[in-house]
């Protein structure tokens, strides 16, 4: 029978000793790497419900999000929490709830020179894809014109000392829509879509001088391509 061997602990010169430290640490750089790549992600601003141009924010209408961004640039093109937000946090384009909220989107107030007009249409005179954003003409015609009878039409009479006009001139160029309902909905008694549109300051007299001068006003919007 072969005599009885008693167990020893390896020494630290063992090379069982070394490698099972070299894997220990090895476990510990990978989790190490693993847990701060998680946390690679930042928080950003995005709105909290639709908004339309013109619309001035504040960090109430406003939640964060945290992502992570593969592109320092592409994090720079939005703001993100904790920097210091603009003092008038007032959009230039239409965003939707949840959108991440781009510098590009951001504008100043401009209150001083557009005014909101709301005008009634004929949901057959507006083009259903006209939206919030949406850049449009506006075009004013009748059959009738005060003093001028039947037939005249928008520039046919000079009705309140309004100056001749083409009547295929829009009243209103390049004027970009606040709010519009979907097409196939209406709001007002006569069946109209009511559209509002941003209308800078000094245009608003000469179209409300138009209007004036015909007894039954028909507008209509084209819609820029």
């Amino acid at each position: 029978m072969p005599p009885a061997v008693r167990a020893t602990r390896p020494g630290w010169r063992d090379p069982r000793l070394w490698v099972g430290v070299a894997i220990v640490a090895a476990s510990v750089l990978v989790g190490s790497r693993v847990l701060a790549s998680a946390d690679d992600t930042v928080q950003v601003w995005a709105v909290a419900a639709d908004v339309q141009p013109g619309q001035q924010l504040t960090e109430d209408d406003l939640e964060a999000r945290r992502l992570r961004f593969a592109d320092a640039d592409d994090l720079g093109r939005y703001l993100e929490v904790g920097e210091d937000l603009p003092a008038e946090l007032v959009v230039a384009r239409p965003l939707g709830a949840g959108e991440l909220l781009p510098r590009s989107a951001l504008g100043e107030a401009d209150d001083e020179t557009t005014v909101t007009l709301s005008l009634g249409v004929a949901p057959l005179l507006v083009p259903t894809d006209v939206t919030a954003g949406s850049v449009v003409d506006v075009y004013v015609t009748a059959d009738e014109v005060d003093g001028a009878g039947p037939g005249a039409g928008a520039g046919g009479g000079t009705g309140g000392g309004a100056e001749p006009r083409d009547p295929g001139d829009p009243v209103l160029d390049d004027v970009r829509v606040v709010s519009a309902p979907p097409a196939d909905q209406t709001v007002s008694p006569g069946g109209e879509r009511q559209v509002e549109l941003a209308v800078p300051r000094e245009q608003v007299g000469a179209y409300y001088a138009l209007v004036g001068t015909l007894t039954t006003p028909v507008v209509s919007l084209v819609q820029e391509s």
